[in-house]
């Protein structure tokens, strides 16, 4: 069976938004417990999929194999970026489906070698109907090479709405537990370091996303996300802070995460309902 033939596989989970939650990210990100509907990308609490010890590998996420193809030769596995398309908001205590489909398998060279991108596309309903559709980027990749190469800093945009957030281990751990992600880079030092080749704990690709986008909405009080986009360009080292910035380009908002030399770790894009 090739990666390929993976093409067009679906799944179906059920979940609920429980407070606790709820509760628990909000106070990790150090905003007000939401008082209706959560804001965009809380959704990613939910599915999580939790493994008995003998059913883990190495890097502390689940072993390959199951709904996803295995890809077993390249050993680093992350969330590259992804698409969402907003319908409607969830709340607490909301039950939850999700039906996942995988939309693409598709093989590249790149600098560290070469590389399988999995891509796959989610709808989700709640109580009151459909909430989003959301493609996600998986890429798999060899050990080999740099685990971080360096880069300039990004140009300056003088026009940015910023902010800057911290990236303690704490609330790296605390965000972990939160999503159910295992995986070792978030969390393990001596892991990161010594195995995979991370000056430090990585900061997570979603975590990043969901600051860029509350950043967006509040360059626009009172608006709602229709649109979002995201991808990763270079990892962001924990322990100091990353910078946001956003900036408004006719209908859509440019969106960013730099790390303290200046270079961009995550771009995104979002438009406005």
């Amino acid at each position: 069976m090739t990666h390929a033939d993976f093409i067009g596989r679906t799944e179906t989970r059920d979940d609920v938004l429980d407070a606790r939650l709820v509760q628990g990210l909000a106070a990790t990100l150090g905003v007000p417990l939401p008082a209706g509907e959560v804001p965009p990308l809380w959704h990613w609490m939910l599915f999580q999929d939790w493994k008995r010890p003998e059913g883990l590998g190495p890097d502390g996420h689940p072993r390959r194999g199951g709904f996803l193809p295995p890809v077993h030769d390249l050993p680093r596995r992350m969330w590259a970026g992804g698409r969402l398309v907003f319908h409607g908001g969830l709340r607490a205590g909301d039950a939850v489906t999700r039906h996942s489909t995988i939309a693409s398998v598709e093989e590249k060279s790149g600098g560290t070698g070469r590389l399988v991108f999995v891509t796959v596309r989610h709808e989700i309903e709640g109580p009151r109907g459909p909430v989003l559709t959301e493609e996600q980027d998986i890429v798999y990749r060899g050990a080999e090479g740099a685990a971080i190469r360096p880069a300039p800093p990004a140009p300056d945009w003088p026009d940015a709405m910023t902010a800057e957030r911290p990236t303690d281990a704490v609330l790296l751990f605390r965000y972990s537990a939160l999503t159910g992600n295992g995986h070792r880079i978030h969390y393990d030092h001596p892991y990161v370091t010594q195995v995979e080749g991370y000056p430090g704990l990585v900061v997570h690709g979603p975590l990043q996303a969901t600051w860029l986008a509350a950043h967006a909405l509040a360059m626009a009080p009172g608006a709602a996300l229709a649109r979002f986009a995201f991808r990763g360009k270079r990892p962001a080292i924990g322990d100091g802070t990353v910078a946001l910035l956003g900036r408004r380009e006719g209908a859509v908002l440019r969106l960013e995460t730099r790390d303290a030399a200046g270079c961009t770790c995550q771009s995104a894009e979002a438009e406005l309902a």
